[in-house]
């Protein structure tokens, strides 16, 4: 296996990377890995190599995310088709006129404006999707819906209610607008809602599990294809604390090693010796070898 950057394919030989993964110490392999691109590129004496590893680590972790929905969904697929064929016929449930149709009538879920398609649908620019009566984005960490309601509507007349796994929330006395389950877990004490100009209602959702794109906001939406959505830049603060502590203590060691100073691992043991000759004075080290 050889690793040569882009920069450097044309003025430096490809030399052969040889290190074998140990699953119980996979830390220990990436450190191999990231002292070799050490030596062979420029990358970590970069300002960016943080931000770029950082990137790195935040796609690798969304592709196992993506990995294990599928595995998942492929254990319940065998029980899905059992089911389609001891079921009853499906029922087509008629559609409402599009004149009984007006701006405050509530609904669960609306149709996109779109033309229905079979699969996932490409997400709008927020990476989510535009309905008649309301429309979401997101980023990693947040889900944003924007409702329009009828002007000169005040916040005394909106009810709202959210909860860990579901929203509710619609004009006082008619029926929700929306009110349905989420397609993952919230904050709610990290959630709020406000009204914009007295004409829109807009909800903020803060997702528990940041490092997830959601497929739909309320459950029964129209699926969007998680593969189309367009990520922001992804920041070492982005991540969460152990993966963070760990990219941050290899970058420390890569840089330490070459400028030949000794590594974090390695200034813990010298520290640890340091102690251990102090409280032990008695002892003579003047011959003693340390590696």
């Amino acid at each position: 296996m050889a690793i040569i950057s882009d920069t450097q394919e044309e003025t430096r030989p490809s030399v052969p990377f040889k290190a074998s993964l140990d699953p119980s110490n996979p830390l220990g392999f990436l450190e191999k890995v990231l002292d070799f691109i050490g030596k062979e590129s420029d990358l970590l004496l970069k300002d960016s190599a943080e931000k770029e590893i950082a990137t790195a680590v935040t796609v690798a972790k969304k592709r196992l995310s993506e990995v294990e929905k599928k595995k998942k969904k492929e254990t319940v697929k065998p029980i899905e088709k059992k089911l389609t064929k001891e079921s009853v016929e499906p029922m087509e449930v008629e559609k409402p006129k599009k004149d009984s149709l007006k701006p405050t009538e509530p609904m669960e879920v609306d149709k996109p404006k779109e033309e229905e398609k079979t699969g996932p649908i490409v997400p709008n620019k927020g990476n989510g999707l535009d309905f008649e009566k309301y429309s979401w984005t997101q980023n990693l960490q947040e889900v944003t819906i924007t409702i329009p309601v009828p002007s000169g509507t005040s916040s005394r007349s909106v009810t709202c209610e959210i909860k860990k796994n579901r929203l509710k929330v619609g004009l006082k006395g008619q029926d929700p607008i929306i009110d349905g389950e989420f397609f993952n877990a919230v904050k709610p004490d990290d959630c709020f809602w406000n009204i914009e100009d007295q004409k829109i209602i807009s909800v903020l959702l803060t997702k528990q599990d940041q490092m997830q794109w959601w497929k739909y906001c309320v459950k029964g939406e129209p699926e969007i294809d998680t593969q189309k959505v367009e990520p922001e830049s992804s920041k070492l603060s982005d991540l969460d604390p152990e993966t963070r502590s760990s990219v941050e203590k290899m970058m420390f060691d890569q840089r330490q090693k070459q400028m030949g100073l000794p590594t974090s691992d390695e200034i813990e043991k010298q520290d640890m010796m340091k102690k251990f000759m102090s409280q032990h004075p008695e002892m003579n080290f003047s011959n003693a070898k340390f590696n």
